[in-house]
């Protein structure tokens, strides 16, 4: 089918580690309306977390050590596998996460902004293999990479580095390709996407309301349904020529819990406003990291994630907080921080529910993606031929992190459519994160799940 000039392009990335190869089951089912699921993507099966209490005989009181061992045996071996994986993987996440944060939760003003470089960089990987030449030369460059197959490496092992679904962490990343009925697409793009990006596959007419509701179906079911009202308006319309869409769901307990009776109301100076809310408190021995422009602590979360809590110093906002590098090397670094300390750490965190929306047009230029958007010279031929006026027209990104005394929830889309520099004290230290503050979930090999800002409450 021959491309009107006007034709465009949406990609839509969804925020939500795999080894083994891929597989996409054939599918075939179809709606009323005649759209269909080609192809499901197929996932590799994870070994569980063993459960100590499943192991204990309820009559005798006796614990199966042998048996727990052996599954518990059985679930390190993987973990022990993906400690193998080149560190230049987690590197080239590095670069583009920090450079994208300063783009995507800087000038946030009185904002809460929530996003997902993991989520980004993947959707971005999938739209480096639709293109090609410049367009696609200027996506590899924002991702740090000098080519596809070193590209399609990193985005590999990293994808192997944050799934996760054990039972004791949740860390699911999905992703799909809407394609429209009676175009004809490049074979050899597709199978690639849907075997190496474990994309599921759907066929049907664009602009239609039961096409646009399949999506936003499969967005709610990977996301958990975190995200349900900002999916509510995900719509193709009829001139887009395919949609991609990448998801992230992440759910893990804290590794030491809150405890539900030190919660009390407390007061957060936010920008806009002061108000009254609710403190979960604790005090137990932590690391404690410093910056010259922040203080920060790391908590643990399942076996082996971290959410970092930092807290700018007096005078500093939290989006200057980017303007310094050691402090993306502080929560990065795999090393020992130079300035650590292992202390009691009375620890004050609001429980916070935030979400937000990015338009990622202007961000994603400035991070050097330029061509992509402008039909003269968008290059889409691994994807279509005839490929002439298709772009990419929208680029959205959409995120929420809920925080309570049992631990963190989090999911985020795109679609394409830490206080100060002196010594803390020797044995305790106060951290009260009673006014706007950042975040960053990483996952067990430090790459950085989700981060934020909150100004507000």
């Amino acid at each position: 089918m021959k491309l009107k000039r006007w034709t465009a392009l949406v990609l839509a990335a969804v925020m939500s580690a795999l080894w083994g190869c891929q597989a996409a089951k054939v599918a075939s089912e179809t709606d009323s309306a005649g759209n269909r699921q080609l192809a499901a993507a197929v996932y590799p099966e994870m070994a569980p977390y063993p459960d100590e209490m499943s192991y204990m005989d309820e009559k005798t009181g006796e614990f199966d050590q042998e048996g727990f061992s052996e599954a518990y045996d059985q679930w390190f071996s993987q973990k022990r596998e993906l400690a193998q994986l080149p560190e230049a993987d987690g590197k080239a996440l590095e670069l583009f996460s920090q450079n994208s944060i300063r783009q995507f939760l800087a000038g946030t003003e009185n904002e809460n902004l929530v996003y997902s470089p993991v989520n980004l960089y993947l959707a971005l990987a999938m739209l480096a293999e639709t293109t090609a030449g410049k367009t696609r030369q200027q996506i590899l460059t924002a991702l740090g990479t000098e080519n596809m197959d070193e590209l399609r490496t990193h985005a590999g092992n990293i994808w192997k580095l944050c799934y996760c679904n054990d039972g004791a962490t949740t860390s699911i990343l999905a992703n799909s390709l809407w394609l429209r009925d009676g175009m004809t697409y490049q074979e050899a793009v597709l199978k690639r996407l849907a075997e190496d990006y474990y994309a599921s596959v759907y066929s049907g007419e664009m602009g239609n309301a039961e096409y646009d509701k399949m999506l936003q179906d499969w967005l709610n079911e990977q996301t958990g349904g975190l995200l349900k009202e900002q999916a509510e308006g995900i719509k193709m319309s009829p001139e887009t020529v395919m949609a991609l869409a990448s998801t992230i769901y992440y759910k893990a307990k804290w590794q030491n819990e809150f405890d539900p009776e030190q919660t009390k109301e407390d007061t957060f100076y936010g920008k806009n406003e002061t108000l009254t809310c609710d403190f979960m408190n604790s005090s137990d021995f932590a690391q404690y990291f410093w910056t010259e422009t922040c203080s920060a602590v790391s908590l643990s979360l399942g076996e082996g994630g971290q959410m970092w809590l930092l807290l700018p110093d007096e005078g500093i906002s939290p989006e200057e907080l980017f303007n310094y590098e050691e402090n993306f090397e502080m929560i990065f670094s795999r090393e020992m921080w130079e300035n650590e300390r292992y202390l009691r750490v009375n620890l004050s965190l609001p429980k916070f529910d935030v979400a937000s929306e990015l338009n990622l047009r202007d961000g994603l230029k400035a991070l050097g993606i330029q061509e992509v958007w402008d039909e003269n010279t968008a290059d889409f031929t691994p994807l279509a031929n005839p490929a002439d006026g298709i772009y990419l027209s929208s680029a959205s990104h959409a995120a929420r992190v809920k925080v309570d005394e049992k631990g963190v929830e989090a999911a985020a889309y795109t679609v394409m459519m830490a206080a100060g520099s002196a010594m803390p004290p020797d044995e305790e230290v106060d951290f009260v994160l009673n006014r706007p503050f950042l975040f960053v979930i990483t996952s067990s090999h430090r790459l950085p799940l989700f981060a934020g800002v909150v100004n507000q409450l």
